[in-house]
Formats: structure tokens, sequence, C-alpha cells
């Protein structure tokens, strides 16, 4: 039996870019030769781990006075983010989002990647923020959802009202920011090649391919494709 080639992706459902990215390592998977010995993983990050949502958010408001731009220019900014999710195949309507912190979604995503339906919650959280303006602040949204994935209805229920899981999102975003993430997505190949950002399937494809034909992996991370601007930071996505 070959070894699995692990890819860690660290990701925030609040951000429109990694669910781009999502679709794009899809992409190029479909195009990998060996795609039945790739396993993904997911990992949890926070762009706003503070952040304290109000029913009164609107996410144009809310983008013009964090940046401290004018209204305008927050919408010229979605506008732009929802044609560029057009090319992913997806549909976003961010005039329907209901701004959220993820805390309690990253802690269901831990019980799901347990139960080894990580990728499923992970798609459906995506889509229930940036497609469908579920509100995810709200923990019966957040039961529902894991429901739909085939969790177990009491397990979900015992980490929605508890904070179990907490220090696993945490030990995630510790260990992101010892191997300097800085932005999200950020995609590990096998702890060996690392992608940032929501960059072109062939990316993808081509460090897949990689990291395959070298067969031969170690603990150091080498960032050998960046970019700025189509990832997003703690202070929001560009």
């Amino acid at each position: 039996m070959k070894k699995k080639l692990k890819v860690q992706i660290w990701s925030d459902i609040m951000c429109p870019f990694c669910y781009i990215g999502k679709r794009r390592m899809e992409e190029a998977l479909t195009l990998f030769e060996h795609k039945e010995f790739v396993e993904i993983e997911w990992k949890s990050f926070q762009l706003d781990a503070g952040f304290i949502p109000s029913s009164e958010d609107n996410i144009i408001e809310h983008l013009a006075e964090k940046y401290r731009k004018d209204e305008d220019w927050a919408q010229t900014m979605v506008d732009n983010m929802t044609q560029n999710a057009k090319t992913a195949g997806l549909d976003f309507h961010f005039e329907k989002a209901v701004l959220a912190n993820s805390h309690n979604a990253h802690r269901l995503l831990h019980l799901a990647k347990k139960n080894h339906l990580a990728n499923e919650l992970k798609e459906l959280l995506f889509k229930s923020y940036l497609t469908d303006g579920k509100d995810l602040n709200n923990l019966n949204t957040l039961n529902e959802l894991g429901i739909a994935v085939g969790l177990d209805v009491e397990a979900v229920a015992k980490v929605l009202h508890s904070n179990i899981y907490s220090n696993e999102v945490k030990q995630d975003i510790q260990e992101a920011n010892a191997i300097g993430v800085q932005g999200v997505p950020f995609f590990v190949f096998d702890n060996k090649y690392a992608i940032s950002g929501a960059q072109p399937a062939t990316a993808f494809l081509q460090t897949l391919e990689k990291v395959w034909q070298e067969g031969q992996f170690d603990s150091k991370v080498t960032l050998i494709n960046t970019a700025t601007d189509n990832s997003c930071d703690i202070n929001g996505c560009d």
C-alpha cells in the first residue's frame, strides 16, 4: 500500500478566498493521477478571534469601517470577490451574509474530523455562510449542519453546549503561527512544501506532482508559492 500524501489546510469559514482555494484544490485533485492516496486535513484558523457579532452588522458598513474607506469602496471589493468566486464555480451572496465569530464552527469541525466528516462539514459551513446567508453564530444552525453531514445528534449537542475542542482550535492556530502562516488559505504538503492563497489549480497540481515524485518527506516547510492579493489575514481580505 502506498503512503498517504497528507495536505493540511489552514482556513477560516469567514474567509471567501478559503472557499475559492478549496475548489481549486479539488480541481487539482481531479487531475492528479494519485488522488486516491491524498489525505486532506482541515486545520483551524480565525481571522478575527475576538469579533463580537451583532444583529445590526452589515458587511458593507463593516468593511468600510474596518478599512477606513467609504461604502462604495467596500461594495466594489465585495463585487470583485463575487466575480472571483464565479471563476471557481461558486455563487457568493454577501448581501445575505451574517457576520459571525467562527470559534464554535471550528470546534464542531474538530468533532467532524474525529468522525471523518470534516470535508463534508467544511463545505456545508462555507456554503451556509457565503452563499445561503445562514447565521453561524446560532447554535441551532450549527446543530442542524452537524446533523446534516451525519454527525451523532447527542455528540453535536455536547460539543456546542460546552467548550469541547476549544484547546484543539487554539493548538491549530498556534501551529500556524509557529510555521509562519500570515494569511489563509494556507496549504502544507506532507510537511515539505506550502502554498499560500487561493492559487490556480495548476499550482496545486504541480506541487502534488512534485511531492509525489520526490517521495521523501521531511518536517521542514518551504514556502514555494505565495500571494498577498488572494488570501485573508487577521486584518481582512485584500
